[in-house]
């Protein structure tokens, strides 16, 4: 483990990869607004020796194919010697993106794609997002990129990076989110809340959204909701505590209904509460809100109590 006064002690060292398109160089600069020490591209042979000696403070470094060295087997080797060498294994947020959205913003850009500098940019991609899958797999954040705006993304990274270490070691996202728009990309848990009765069929409530403490007093006053909500979280009473001792960092649950816009708000919305009194970090994310508002979904009083 770090010594005692290490100036690396406490201090996130944040990995940043993801294909070229997804907004790695977004990410990065919008870390480095956040106080981090911004180096994009650096060689692998480089990294371990950047650690070499204590960094006084956090630090972002992008990885990408385009490096001249880069192979999955030397980066994740990389990574366990910094962890070996400083007591702190770096945390790997992977930028993810389908390469439909990629094609489109390559077209709307006109750029070439580095791996495919003369053939189209399809080529590239697919060629990026295979060799780039078992960095996906182990990521810690995974970030899906597919309908944020540069603004959204610095949203995102903010909440997860903009607020002091958690003293509990383990921070929690909470997803509300709509099945006919697919599972939130990167979530450790689903939990599907569809058994709930739908405000949706209640014409004074339909406009409004489970933030909306009458839409959340319609949930709530369901027969099935005390029940199932106890025992979500009893299920979490045992499992935080064991991933947080597994070394895991970032824990991500999505909670979903038909259109993201009332159970599952009001569920995320009192199940953050829940977690918050319990002395956990946590953030939420509204993602059909989002799409239709533009807003982040309000988090007053989250964090560690």
């Amino acid at each position: 483990m770090t010594e005692a006064g290490n100036p690396t002690e406490g201090h996130h060292i944040v990995i940043v990869s993801g294909p070229a398109g997804s907004g790695r160089s977004t990410a990065i600069r919008a870390l480095e607004d956040l106080g981090f020490e911004a180096i994009d591209n650096l060689p692998l042979s480089f990294l371990p020796r950047l650690f070499a000696a204590p960094v006084p403070r956090p630090v972002v470094v992008g990885i990408d194919p385009r490096n001249r060295e880069f192979a999955m087997d030397r980066l994740i080797a990389a990574m366990a010697e910094i962890a070996a060498a400083i007591g702190q294994a770096p945390v790997l947020v992977y930028l993810d993106c389908d390469a439909h959205t990629l094609v489109r913003r390559y077209s709307e850009t006109r750029r070439r794609h580095p791996l495919s500098p003369n053939e189209s940019p399809l080529v590239g991609i697919e060629r990026e997002l295979a060799l780039l899958a078992p960095l996906r797999e182990r990521a810690d954040v995974l970030i899906d990129t597919r309908a944020m705006t540069p603004h959204d993304l610095r949203a995102e990274l903010t909440r997860q990076f903009g607020e002091d270490e958690p003293l509990n070691g383990l921070a929690i996202t909470l997803h509300s989110f709509s099945y006919k728009r697919g599972l939130p990309r990167g979530a450790d848990m689903v939990i599907d809340v569809r058994f709930l009765r739908n405000p949706h069929w209640v014409a004074d409530l339909r406009p409004r959204d489970g933030r909306d403490p009458a839409v959340a007093g319609f949930v709530e006053a369901d027969p099935d909701f005390a029940g199932f909500q106890a025992r979500l979280e009893d299920l979490l009473a045992f499992l935080l505590p064991a991933y947080r001792a597994e070394g895991k960092s970032y824990f991500s649950i999505g909670i979903g209904c038909t259109g993201g816009r009332h159970r599952s708000v009001a569920v995320v919305e009192a199940l953050a509460k829940t977690l918050a009194a319990k002395g956990w970090q946590v953030s939420i994310r509204h993602r059909e809100l989002e799409r239709t508002t533009g807003d982040a979904a309000p988090v007053p009083g989250m964090g560690v109590a």
